[in-house]
């Protein structure tokens, strides 16, 4: 019995966590889709190439999906990369460690704007509305991530990867990626609606301050 309310009781958190997910991302999309016009018109202008991206991630049990974004990075992002990787030993260990550099050459000066201010992560409202993502859940992960979560990637693939989460609201990117991988661990077996709420006022404080961002 005991068992029972217990799965009741989790399911119903997940069902109220959903839809309050297609609410605020169907309201939220509405409400900035002036902005999200103009983000990909001056995305577009720059190189002529597509303002949006898919990205291939993995998702809840550990299917993919492709997680969209406005494209703040160059045409030739893959190559620089390469180029850097290749040629200076510090980058590659901090790319290594993190999966991010402090100091990318990929991102365009757009890019960094809209990456330091979080509206490169707008278009994955349409993630939410498909049911892909959540508001809140750990960030979706690309294949190579994948072993860097061992025995956590359980937890991971427990629930909907989400645009925002504790790790974000904790360091944003200062947060190294063993405490990362620790936080969302947390955060898959813990998450209710209450914490749900706390983790989004939490970002809207953490986005407006900047603290993080690069």
């Amino acid at each position: 019995m005991t068992s029972q309310y217990r799965t009741d009781h989790t399911r119903g958190q997940s069902q109220l966590i959903r839809a309050i997910d297609v609410t605020l991302a169907a309201l939220l999309m509405m409400t900035l889709l002036p902005v999200m016009i103009l983000l990909g018109i001056a995305i577009w202008a720059r190189d002529g190439h597509s303002p949006i991206y898919g990205h291939r991630r993995y998702g809840k049990d550990g299917r993919t999906f492709l997680c969209y974004k406005f494209r703040s990075m160059a045409p030739d992002s893959d190559a620089r990369l390469a180029r850097l990787l290749a040629s200076d030993p510090v980058a590659r260990a901090e790319w290594h460690r993190d999966h991010k550099l402090r100091n990318d050459p990929r991102i365009t000066t757009v890019g960094r704007i809209i990456r330091k201010t979080s509206l490169d992560e707008l278009p994955q409202f349409v993630n939410i509305l498909r049911g892909e993502m959540s508001l809140v859940g750990p960030r979706p992960i690309v294949a190579a991530e994948v072993s860097r979560y061992g025995r956590r990637y359980v937890d991971y693939c427990s629930m909907l990867p989400g645009i925002t989460g504790i790790w974000q609201i904790s360091g944003r990117n200062n947060t190294d990626y063993r405490r990362r991988v620790a936080m969302d661990s947390i955060m898959a077996r813990r998450l209710s609606p209450r914490l749900y709420a706390r983790i989004l006022l939490g970002t809207a404080r953490t986005v407006l301050s900047g603290h993080g961002a690069y």
